[in-house]
């Protein structure tokens, strides 16, 4: 199952008890005192790894508890330590306050681990307490208290590109086509229900990663569909490909409209990242008809088509691109490119992988 929002509470372990206790063997007079030390208490570690994707180990163990530390002994011997309690999370968890709701840690690399949570210092035995005037002191410190905080975990996918689309508009299609990310694919809207992430190889070094989300409707940022629950996996892309099907019955501008309404109400920020136009499905009309669409398209947002592409996109079909991705020249207002595809006949796959891929580049650098 997957789980990308869970409330958990964490505790470190209490401080050991100091002991009182005195020397008494043979022949040793007035021994003293000589209580030891109370054991420190665990602390609280959180701990990324890419091997955990999801949250659903914390449905079933929502209070997490440090080993509290062990009281002092005679002989001056100190109590044993707790163990401290490691938080084992995906990469892209936030642990939220969840009074004040302030991001208290971004867990983001893999292996990274923060002390979030310090265990109770032991108590001082009676052995510190003696002096001149105090030559039986009858007093050890109890341990410092555990420090109990109630969090909320929230995931928020780490992806190079995120899809964006009406739900079976063919993000999933995609995904499987061009990466080894295996979703459920259906001829029915919201086959997706939770995110998935695809790896896109790009020759022998170099790789991105590409994030499917569920699908959109009109009101997501007021949680109609599947809303918001999912739209915050793409909080974190610095690159978005709308996906718009020209075979719907939706208008194309409906479409398109839509998307950029929901994604600028659920975050103004997320509604600025430099994002691409693929429209799906040409498969399903005639190549004549997908001319004749995306053409119309591309009239209604203002743009002409290439007259020959730096990615080689068919020429068959009308293109857009930006003469160049780089910040210097990139126009943050307009669509990277714009482009006709479909994964059923592998219309300009290879060439969409390449461009997607040029993007992240530059946002990378």
């Amino acid at each position: 199952m997957f789980s990308d929002s869970v409330e958990i509470t964490v505790s470190s372990g209490k401080g050991g008890a100091g002991c009182v206790a005195f020397r008494r063997e043979k022949y040793v007079l007035q021994g003293g005192p000589n209580g030891g030390d109370g054991g420190k208490g665990g602390d609280v570690y959180f701990k990324v790894d890419n091997n955990t994707h999801t949250l659903a180990h914390f449905q079933g163990n929502k209070n997490l508890k440090a080993e509290k530390g062990q009281p002092g002994m005679g002989s001056n011997m100190a109590g044993k330590a707790g163990k401290r309690l490691v938080v084992v999370v995906p990469p892209g968890t936030q642990v939220v306050d969840v009074e004040t709701g302030e991001v208290l840690l971004d867990l983001l690399q893999d292996g990274q681990e923060v002390r979030f949570l310090e265990g109770g210092r032991g108590g001082l035995g009676n052995v510190h307490f003696k002096s001149s005037t105090n030559q039986k002191p009858m007093y050890a410190q109890p341990g410092e208290p555990a420090v109990t905080r109630v969090v909320r975990l929230d995931l928020k996918l780490i992806a190079d590109v995120g899809l964006v689309g009406f739900p079976n508009v063919g993000k999933s299609t995609l995904i499987s086509t061009v990466s080894n990310a295996r979703p459920e694919v259906a001829n029915y809207e919201f086959t997706t229900l939770t995110p998935k992430l695809g790896q896109i190889n790009i020759g022998e070094f170099d790789s991105y990663i590409m994030a499917d989300i569920p699908g959109i409707i009109g009101g997501a940022a007021e949680g109609k569909g599947l809303g918001l629950k999912f739209l915050r996996h793409i909080e974190r892309t610095k690159t978005l490909l709308f996906m718009i099907d020209l075979a719907s019955y939706h208008e194309l501008e409906y479409q398109y409209e839509t998307l950029k309404q929901e994604l600028e109400k659920f975050s103004p920020l997320l509604a600025k990242r430099n994002y691409a136009i693929a429209l799906t499905r040409a498969d399903a009309m005639t190549p004549e008809e997908a001319v004749e669409k995306t053409n119309s398209f591309l009239k209604l947002v203002n743009l002409e088509p290439v007259k020959k592409s730096r990615f080689a996109f068919s020429e068959e079909y009308p293109v857009y691109e930006q003469e160049d991705f780089d910040k210097a020249f990139y126009d943050p207002l307009k669509p990277a490119f714009i482009a006709p595809i479909s994964s059923a006949i592998n219309l300009n796959i290879k060439p969409l992988t390449y461009a997607l891929y040029q993007m992240v580049v530059t946002e990378r650098k």
